[in-house]
């Protein structure tokens, strides 16, 4: 079998029938891949999307403390600017083009490392980058572990029921996880330490990261504006942190096929360009599918990618050393085709 058709962990429910048909569970078989998923009681390898939901957890409390005492114009615009602009781009930036797609190289380890840590510590790399491989060989077929066609909770518990590796890789191929891995930074188990964690990160270097990267920005905030602020912007990335959850099944038109001519060329998935993601976060999401090694996927002019802007700016100050870059085949495999062609059928429609 291919690595990337046994990488992740399969849920309980399967991914597909006999027939090779997608499995879609109910809501209760998903609650329930869900909670026994989360079980660190049951089984100590599933500490790692207990550790992510975990984080959100521990965001929740900002956010309601942020509502009853601290909410105002000046806070409410903050935390509207740092969960829908902020957050969605460094998960752009950081996550997507560059730990997943490789678009960019750092010139040194530190600017990796500010990089990362730009904003508040949410998402592991670790339960992103690999599944997003498999998302992109397998999008919206059997095996895509947020597969908009298995519905809204498929997707929305996707990084706890489908998105962990799988607990049961020989050395060879948790080697090839850790070669998925390696450029990010984050530090790996040896394979012995993958037979007890079930994970490619260790739990003790994970939860370190994490407890200096919220102290660091909490301090950084409430020196800026007291608790109100720190609070504020800690609750709204515990917004974004819900709400990013819901990306994938809008970003694949809820299972439906709304691509539009001239806006979605990449027609091989679900995948369409939505205005409000691309504008806040760089999310232009079928050009992604297009080229997803490209660290610009904003190419016609009104795509604003904020992403790419800093990408840029790395690169001007020789921070990144290198990306690439696909707007120019964009324009010469796909818009201007399509153009022409659009042209050449005129005289046909004004005979007619």
């Amino acid at each position: 079998m291919p690595f990337l058709d046994y990488v992740l962990q399969r849920p309980a429910y399967g991914w597909q029938d006999e027939s090779g048909n997608l499995i879609k569970p109910g809501p209760g078989a998903i609650f329930k891949e869900f909670f026994s998923r989360l079980n660190i009681f049951k089984d100590r390898k599933n500490w790692l999307p207990f550790f992510s939901w975990l984080k959100v957890l521990c965001l929740i409390p900002f956010f309601f403390i942020f509502v009853i005492y601290f909410l105002s114009w000046w806070t409410l615009l903050a935390a509207f600017v740092y969960s829908m602009i902020v957050m969605g781009t460094h998960g752009t930036i950081w996550h997507h083009r560059y730990c997943t797609h490789g678009a960019y190289t750092f010139r040194n380890p530190v600017w990796r490392f500010i990089t990362q840590n730009l904003t508040i510590n949410v998402i592991p790399e670790e339960i992103y980058v690999i599944s997003h491989h498999v998302h992109h060989a397998k999008s919206d077929q059997p095996g895509d572990p947020y597969n908009a066609y298995g519905g809204f909770l498929y997707c929305f518990l996707a990084d706890v029921n489908h998105q962990p590796i799988a607990k049961d890789l020989n050395e060879s191929d948790f080697k090839r996880v850790v070669a998925l891995m390696k450029h990010t930074g984050v530090t790996a188990n040896t394979y012995q330490q993958y037979l007890r964690w079930g994970s490619y990160v260790n739990p003790v270097a994970a939860t370190t990261s994490w407890l200096l990267n919220w102290a660091f920005w909490y301090g950084v905030f409430f020196l800026i504006g007291g608790h109100a602020l720190a609070c504020s912007l800690f609750g709204a990335a515990g917004f974004w942190a819900v709400g990013v959850r819901t990306f994938n099944y809008e970003g694949h038109a809820k299972g439906e096929s709304k691509q539009k001519a001239g806006t979605d060329f990449s027609e091989n998935d679900n995948s369409i360009n939505q205005l409000w993601p691309g504008i806040v976060a760089g999310e232009w999401h079928n050009n992604h599918h297009l080229f997803p090694k490209s660290a610009r996927s904003g190419f016609k002019p009104h795509q604003i990618d904020l992403a790419w802007y800093y990408i840029k700016f790395l690169h001007k100050i020789g921070a990144v050393s290198s990306y690439k870059d696909f707007k120019k085949q964009f324009y010469l495999q796909y818009y201007t085709p399509y153009q022409q062609s659009k042209v050449s059928l005129k005289p046909e429609l004004i005979s007619k």
